[in-house]
């Protein structure tokens, strides 16, 4: 009679133990970090690797946060910065001075922050979260960083600024005052070498007479003192319309 109780007992014993080892895992492998698969940035950029995780336990001082780098050319991945209770970044090296801690653990956040960005930065980034117990699961976590070279983009200097704003104006505001100084000339040669015979003003109707009248007593009180050239301009002038001879000869 006792030997079927036994039987029973140590067959529930087996059952209680594969449900304990089935179990058991899911209890203590319940962290889980996310990292964004890909980043991409611009040379000089700041960059921030985010890195999030979740566990069953609340964070204490033994949760610590890892991360580590492994180039594009490949190699071993290489620890750059360590958190327990507070940031450890590495004082030397290719990240020296470089990494900043932007990461809450009472909000599950780890990320870190990557300034000054430069090529030599391609590469690898992992995301380690240990919160014990939560030792198991997928505490680990990588991201992609690519940095490009920055596009060439125009930047006005102090001198570039100078010469836009005030030596431009000032050069179009000298061009436009001279033209108004030259136009007005021009136009009015033009207005007198294309003004109508009738527009005679006040003034003008005997123009013309005592520049004939000079003319006339150059020749009669000069006569006697030209030489040949004169006297050929003479009776050049000679040719002219004739005017009144009884006012050439009273200037004698």
């Amino acid at each position: 009679m006792r030997r079927p109780f036994q039987g029973n007992t140590t067959l529930n014993i087996v059952l209680l133990l594969y449900l304990i080892g089935f179990f058991a895992p899911s209890l203590v492998s319940s962290i889980t970090v996310r990292t964004p698969a890909e980043l991409h940035a611009s040379k000089g950029d700041r960059v921030t690797l985010s890195c999030t995780f979740t566990s069953t336990s609340t964070p204490t001082s033994k949760m610590t946060v890892d991360w580590s780098y492994r180039p594009q050319s490949g190699g071993p991945p290489q620890t750059f910065f360590h958190f327990s209770s507070r940031a450890f970044p590495r004082l030397d090296g290719q990240f020296a001075g470089r990494i900043h801690w932007q990461g809450s653990p009472a909000r599950g956040d780890a990320s870190i922050s990557l300034i000054n960005s430069t090529l030599n930065d391609n590469g690898t980034y992992t995301c380690s979260v240990r919160n014990p117990p939560d030792v198991h699961g997928s505490p680990t976590s990588h991201t992609v960083l690519t940095v490009t070279p920055r596009a060439p983009s125009i930047r006005f200097s102090d001198v570039a600024v100078l010469l836009a704003f005030v030596l431009i104006p000032s050069a179009i505001i000298t061009i436009f005052l001279t033209g108004r100084m030259l136009c007005p000339k021009k136009q009015r040669n033009q207005s007198k070498a294309y003004r109508s015979p009738i527009e005679v003003t006040e003034g003008e109707e005997y123009a013309i007479h005592p520049l004939e009248d000079k003319e006339k007593r150059t020749s009669c009180c000069a006569l006697y003192l030209m030489d040949s050239e004169d006297e050929d301009e003479y009776y050049n002038l000679k040719k002219r319309p004739p005017v009144d001879e009884d006012y050439a000869e009273s200037q004698c």
